[in-house]
């Protein structure tokens, strides 16, 4: 069988995507000429501008009369879902390991989700023509790494290579860079094996990942597992897990991947990735099989969610004004299909009709969701994020997160200052070149509304990332901001004259110009209480000058915020309204003597 299946896995940034480019260009894919975007496989707008994979997608190049199916797979912890599911797609995988910064949390998770299917492992240690890179060092890593996950000999011996994936070259040896990629072509070749499959027998296929076309409906991608499929078959879709009756369906059109591109096909035999249309209800996990033999696959299982919003319909005075989707009907419906796509969410109803729990695996998970609802016309309201407790042998459990900074000497005892009270623990400190890496253990609260903090600890020089690692006891109360907010004290337009006084109490989100309502938070206080301000004030306008006090007004440079930045900022008693066009931070509870009344009567 002339077919290599295999996955790029690694930490956010260690080049995976970059890789895979070479690695195309090599192939033959593109034509001499062919003006080719970086990262050609980072198709969605939002990875383009953020320069992170969010999908799992594949991709198909030949080399020495075989074919290999690569999957580009995501970096960040947030999308760890995605590499769980696809990892049974595949019989090997590439490790991607970064010359300077070595082996980080994200790498530890995908490689024991690999050793734990028995996957054949390449092991590449990228970016080696990186100035401040530590190639033997990150080598004795890599091997500490495999022996701490009770990797088998054999896979403690994976062969080891070391690439430039912006050059586009691999080498054997870690002081020859190599010229071009052959090296790393001819080890997939030679190590990793041809799919495990039964070649006979009745047709077998598990569903990995789906994708959406407007003209075709949902399409589902997968290995075939045992047997052949064919375009217009009759089938029988199962799932193992779902406890759903199995139904009969017709595959319509059936693809096989080659370059970029999906080819149409007649038929395609065990282990062969492919891609299906006319199945309209299919999901991931479900197994396509032969009706006369109907056996569903077991499939991966997926991490549970460790942080949950609540997502309701826009209520402020503004609602409606920028959206195209704006009906409770329209947001449940958008929820739920998501979940069709993305096996690490869960939507829940709550007690109120508007309203909707929302799970994922972190902060920025829900906010590419949130990313994606608001270009899509959506417009709604979002809570603060909060972790889902577990009851542990009668006790109540949190999530655990390990945190790695990655920072300049002079920031450690700044981070370590914030982190103490967050119940952060440092677990090691060691120096990586001229920087030094801390590891904590803390509790996933203890992250929210940190990152920003970070950032300006070491001004911006620092690198940080954390991953699940399980529940602890839970850890007592964390502060979650130590500021208040400013909030308008009545709707209109912002001045320059009322934004002057607001500036002097703290940090405004505003500038001239901006429509507000009353309870919309317009910027951040210097002290720990909410403040109401007027930022609608006008000059009393005179014919008497008044000395001193007619001076040009000098307004600060508003701070806008990303919508992660605006989920950090969010107390519990606020809420960010998104839309379109708009990012709004505003109190739950808009009415000033309502709030005044609630804080009295707590």
């Amino acid at each position: 069988m002339n077919l290599r299946n295999i996955a790029i896995i690694a930490h956010v940034d260690h080049g995976k995507t970059t890789l895979v480019d070479e690695m195309l260009s090599q192939a033959g894919v593109f034509r001499e000429n062919q003006q080719v975007a970086e990262r050609v496989m980072d198709s969605g707008d939002i990875e383009r501008e953020r320069g992170i994979t969010i999908l799992a997608k594949n991709t198909a190049i030949r080399y020495d009369g075989v074919k290999i199916n690569i999957v580009d797979t995501p970096g960040h912890a947030d999308f760890s879902g995605e590499v769980e599911r696809i990892l049974k797609m595949v019989s090997g995988v590439l490790l991607l390991v970064d010359a300077a910064e070595g082996p980080m949390p994200q790498t530890r998770f995908v490689l024991s989700r690999a050793l734990e299917l028995g996957h054949k492992i390449i092991i590449v240690v990228n970016k080696i023509d990186r100035p401040d890179a530590r190639i033997y060092q990150v080598i004795d890593e890599v091997l500490e790494l495999l022996l701490d996950l009770d990797a088998t000999d054999e896979q403690i011996e994976s062969p080891m290579l070391f690439c430039s994936g912006r050059a586009g070259t691999a080498s054997l040896v870690p002081d020859n860079a190599g010229s071009d990629l052959l090296p790393l072509f001819s080890t997939i070749l030679s190590h990793i094996p041809e799919p495990d499959v039964t070649v006979d027998g009745s047709t077998q296929l598990l569903v990995s990942s789906i994708d959406y076309n407007e003209y075709v409906g949902r399409i589902g991608i997968g290995r075939v597992e045992r047997g052949t499929v064919k375009a217009g078959q009759e089938v029988m879709i199962c799932n193992q897990s779902s406890g759903k009756s199995p139904y009969k369906a017709k595959i319509v059109n059936l693809y096989e991947i080659e370059d970029l591109r999906r080819v149409p096909v007649e038929s395609a035999d065990a282990g062969a990735i492919v891609c299906f249309s006319g199945v309209e209800d299919i999901t991931i996990g479900d197994t396509v099989c032969d009706p006369d033999q109907v056996e569903a696959l077991p499939f991966a299982k997926i991490s549970d969610p460790t942080v949950e919003m609540t997502f309701s319909v826009n209520d402020s005075p503004f609602a409606g004004r920028e959206g195209k989707y704006v009906t409770s009907r329209n947001l449940r419906d958008r929820l739920y299909r998501e979940l069709l796509r993305d096996v690490s969410l869960r939507v829940t109803d709550t007690e109120f009709s508007e309203s909707w729990n929302v799970a994922g695996r972190g902060e920025m998970h829900l906010s590419i969701l949130m990313e994606t609802m608001r270009r899509e016309g959506y417009e709604f309201q979002v809570s603060t994020p909060r972790v889902l407790y577990k009851e542990i042998d009668g006790a109540l459990h949190e999530p655990l997160e390990c945190l790695i900074c990655d920072l300049p000497e002079s920031s450690v005892g700044a981070v370590m200052e914030k982190l103490g009270p967050r119940k952060g623990e440092l677990r090691r400190m060691n120096p990586v070149g001229s920087r030094m890496r801390l590891e904590f253990v803390i509790p996933s609260r203890g992250l929210f509304g940190y990152r920003s903090e970070f950032l300006s600890d070491t001004r911006g020089e620092g690198i940080m990332s954390s991953l699940l690692e399980g529940y602890t006891p839970y850890k007592g109360e964390i502060a979650r901001r130590q500021n208040g907010s400013l909030i308008a004290f009545e709707p209109g337009e912002a001045v320059a004259y009322g934004l002057s006084g607001a500036q002097e109490r703290g940090s405004l989100f505003i500038g001239p110009g901006t429509p507000v309502y009353a309870g919309q938070v317009v910027g951040q206080n210097a002290k720990s209480d909410d403040m109401t301000v007027n930022v609608c004030k006008r000059k009393q306008l005179t014919n008497i000058r008044a000395s001193g006090s007619d001076d040009a007004i000098r307004l600060i440079t508003p701070r806008v915020m990303s919508m992660e930045q605006a989920l950090e900022f969010i107390a519990d008693d606020e809420l960010l309204e998104v839309t379109p066009k708009s990012l709004r931070l505003r109190k739950r509870v808009l009415s000033h003597d309502l709030r005044m009344k609630k804080k009295k009567a707590t």
